[in-house]
């Protein structure tokens, strides 16, 4: 029974950060299809480029496997996005999924440039097996920063990825600044979780990993912390 997901506190848990955003003027809507959500990105014009890691062009994700989400304001302009997916890493973990830049690309070897590299020394990243929700592709209108939103979409990507799949880990890359200031909802941090380089996407990053069990995840829905949210009391 441990597997089995209580819809009424998902619902409790979701509903919270549903309501926070719509405190905001923001309208969170969720999205299957990958073309989409890339034409959407694509129309942002202070968003940079969305990483192959969801895009079908260069990593397709079946349907059931991924989705994504959007907030729009009261004049329909998109306010934030964020995307997530699934990973079997039954046989495998998040770090050697990495190096192998099987995170990025579905064919590394038809896709990957010569001088593309990752390299993982975060150790908890080869701890990070099973079902893995990968979650990224961030971005949040520069009039809306500062006001806990990267808090509320994390929320509702724990609360959704839950109900979905009941992950053995929910993870993400970050900068380190992000730690510093405690952008995101609580987690567990460690530096040195990708030190990237892909050659042709114009792309060079050195990201802490960050994630959440799934114990701590299903915890944290069935308590439904309200203390969590930006300015809960």
């Amino acid at each position: 029974m441990k597997n089995v997901v209580n819809p009424l506190n998902v619902s409790r848990f979701l509903r919270q950060y549903d309501d926070a955003a719509a405190q905001k003027g923001i309208k969170v809507s969720i999205g299957f299809d990958f073309h989409e959500y890339v034409s959407i990105t694509q129309r942002v014009p202070t968003k940079k480029p969305t990483y192959p890691i969801f895009r079908p062009d260069r990593s397709p994700i079946k349907p059931g496997e991924g989705y994504w989400m959007i907030g729009i304001d009261g004049n329909e302009e998109v306010a934030f996005v964020e995307a997530a997916r699934l990973y079997d890493l039954s046989h495998s973990n998040f770090a050697e999924h990495l190096e192998s830049l099987k995170v990025f690309y579905a064919d590394p070897g038809k896709h990957a440039h010569p001088q593309d590299r990752c390299i993982c020394t975060a150790p908890s990243a080869r701890k990070i097996t099973g079902k893995v929700v990968y979650h990224g592709d961030v971005w949040v209108r520069r009039d809306l920063r500062g006001q806990g939103m990267p808090k509320i979409m994390t929320g509702i990507v724990r609360g959704v990825s839950f109900a979905m799949w009941t992950p053995d880990f929910v993870c993400g890359l970050a900068p380190r600044w992000s730690y510093d200031k405690g952008v995101y909802l609580t987690a567990h941090f460690e530096s040195g979780g990708s030190m990237l380089q892909l050659v042709d996407e114009d792309i060079v990053d050195d990201d802490w990993l960050m994630w959440v069990t799934g114990e701590e995840l299903r915890q944290s829905v069935d308590q439904h912390h309200r203390s969590q949210l930006p300015g809960a009391p």
